[in-house]
């Protein structure tokens, strides 16, 4: 009786706050206020709970809502400018790339954009660089030092538990097994870190270089000796303009808005900015399929790419007489192999039909670049993560750990030799066994090569040349053949337009957003548990997912070694 009275408590709170939000209006002279500290998905996908603040239920909006936001406040004759106000970002480079071209282009209407805050990490900074101005607490820090990519190794964490991890891989750089077989990176594996590392640095550099007029070499000497953590810093480094404390930015945005300083300034936040976006109009129609997260077999969820799932919205896709052009938008670090498969022969109809495009966000590597490698064309943003061709798969051994250390052993009786294959926890795989696996491993590799080969009209000889589970951004992508331009999601769809000849059009997002309120009852209890790490443990929160995500993969793995993230 009392769960039925708190939940009915709960609905009617949703509600009314549902009816709330969906009642905000613009007032003319109007601020858009953007902080960026919500989660950011790929793509928007709402619940009546999102704005609740309730546990497990913290906002977020999409990459995709965000962009149309702040393309429509630009049109908005209410909105006179941005105040941007972020201190931590929490996402990937190439979605914080498209929110600042964003925000570049809206002062492209002569309205401003103010950023403020009391401190700015690094990837904050990144995005309020783009601002006309840039204002910090007198007593604030600046985070700016450079980036790094850090790998946790487990390799002696795992010989204390008496845990032994057999791996079958192939390529010199599949370095995503290194951390539960030795203790520190291979020679090729921090090779490959270094290179993209710099490469995602001098991608940060440059466009911070071109708003602030800092030379890149400057900003580099700022990042060496930590010159900016200081609030005196920032300012004589050039970093920010002005040290003020937040009454004063008010008045600096009651100023550009021409109001009197007794006067409130009103704003709106992004979050609840839901403006009637004009999309293009026309007899043709575009279809963006949205494939972000994990690659899994079967149907998955919102957040990852299920194989049955994704290659089903392509089949439709293909099936649509309506859609001329499919645009696959892919991020995603990679996963189950056969999935990528599955969808990668989808990928390949379906370009037999209409045109298709990929459009890279922040991953699209291994498996993600499995699933990329039949379209027509590749876009990828310069700091996209791609490439890592190559395959793995990882078989944990616990016969030290059950046997010796819990004292738990397994007696079975089998009909056939190999009856215990891949089954028995406590012992490790024989050498036949390992051969049978390296075999498997090699054709999903061999296979792996040609799809690319295929589709980047390569030999597989030169594909290997540049696989081997290699990491690559997309900056270097480009000069290796493995993508054809660098560009946003909209330079993808423009892309499609044309080789769909189409002079007007529509686009339509796929998968179709579902009904909010089924989408609440659907929410897993997985899915609560998930954001109530992440909002609870934080930066660490990584981790403990990471790990468990590892412990659920089962087959051939087709997936990038590393989640970067700039701090």
């Amino acid at each position: 009786m009392l769960s039925f009275l708190l939940f009915l408590i709960i609905m009617t709170v949703v509600v009314v706050q549902s009816a709330k939000s969906s009642s905000t209006q613009v007032e003319a002279n109007s601020v858009l206020y953007i902080s960026l500290g919500h989660g950011i998905t790929e793509k928007d996908q709402k619940t009546p709970l999102d704005d609740l603040n309730l546990p497990g239920f913290a906002k977020s909006l999409g990459l995709d809502a965000i962009l149309d936001r702040i393309e429509a406040a630009k049109e908005d004759d209410k909105i006179k400018g941005i105040y941007l106000n972020p201190s931590a970002v929490g996402t990937g480079t190439a979605t914080i790339n498209a929110i600042r071209s964003a925000l570049e282009d809206f002062k492209s209407s002569g309205k401003f954009v103010y950023a403020f805050s009391d401190f700015y990490t690094q990837q904050a900074y990144y995005v309020a660089s783009s601002a006309d101005s840039v204002f910090m607490n007198p007593q604030g820090s600046l985070d700016f030092r450079g980036i790094s990519s850090s790998v946790m190794f487990m390799k002696d964490a795992l010989d204390k538990l008496g845990v032994d991890v057999q791996v079958v891989k192939v390529g010199s750089y599949k370095s995503a097994v290194e951390p539960f077989i030795q203790g520190g990176m291979s020679p090729e594996n921090r090779e490959q870190v270094t290179s993209y590392v710099n490469s995602l640095y001098d991608n940060m550099l440059a466009p911070i270089s071109s708003s602030r007029k800092i030379s890149t070499d400057s900003l580099k000497n700022i990042a060496a000796t930590f010159a900016a953590r200081t609030p005196e810093g920032a300012l004589s480094s050039g970093l920010v303009d002005e040290l003020i404390y937040k009454e004063q930015f008010i008045a600096k945005i009651k100023s550009a808005l021409e109001i009197d300083q007794d006067k409130d300034v009103s704003t709106v936040s992004i979050l609840d900015y839901k403006p009637s976006v004009k999309g293009k109009k026309g007899s043709g129609r575009i279809g963006v399929l949205y494939a972000y997260g994990d690659i899994i077999d079967g149907e998955g969820m919102q957040d990852n790419i299920g194989g049955d799932r994704i290659s089903r919205e392509l089949r439709k896709l293909r099936e649509n007489d309506r859609i001329g052009a499919v645009v696959l938008r892919v991020n995603s670090p990679g996963g189950s192999a056969l999935a990528s498969e599955v969808i990668w022969r989808e990928v390949e109809l379906t370009k037999k039909e209409k045109p298709v495009i990929v459009s890279m966000g922040d991953y699209a590597a291994s498996g993600g670049y499995y699933i990329s490698a039949a379209a027509d064309s590749i876009f990828a943003d310069p700091s996209t993560l791609t490439g890592s061709i190559g395959v793995f798969a990882m078989i944990p051994n616990l016969q030290n750990l059950l046997n010796n250390k819990l004292g738990v052993r397994f007696e079975s009786v089998s009909t056939s030799p190999m009856a215990e294959f891949g089954t028995a926890p406590d012992r490790p795989l024989n050498q036949e066994e390992l051969g049978m696996m390296q075999s498997l491993v090699d054709n999903v590799y061999d296979t792996f090569l040609t799809r690319v080969a295929d589709g980047r009209k390569m030999s597989k000889e030169a594909v290997h040349e540049i696989a081997q589970g290699r990491v690559w951004t997309g900056e270097q992508a480009l000069g290796i053949g493995l993508v054809d331009r660098l560009g946003s999601l909209e330079d993808a769809i423009a892309s499609a337009a044309t080789m769909a000849e189409m002079d007007s059009y529509k686009v339509t997002k796929y998968p179709l957003s579902e009904d909010p309120w089924s989408t609440l009852f659907q929410t897993s209890k997985e899915k609560i548990k998930s954001k109530w790490i992440k909002e609870e443990m934080g930066e660490f929160s990584e981790y403990i997912l990471e790990l468990k995500t590892i412990l659920g993969r089962t087959g051939v793995q087709a997936r990038i070694p590393y989640e970067v993230n700039i701090k």
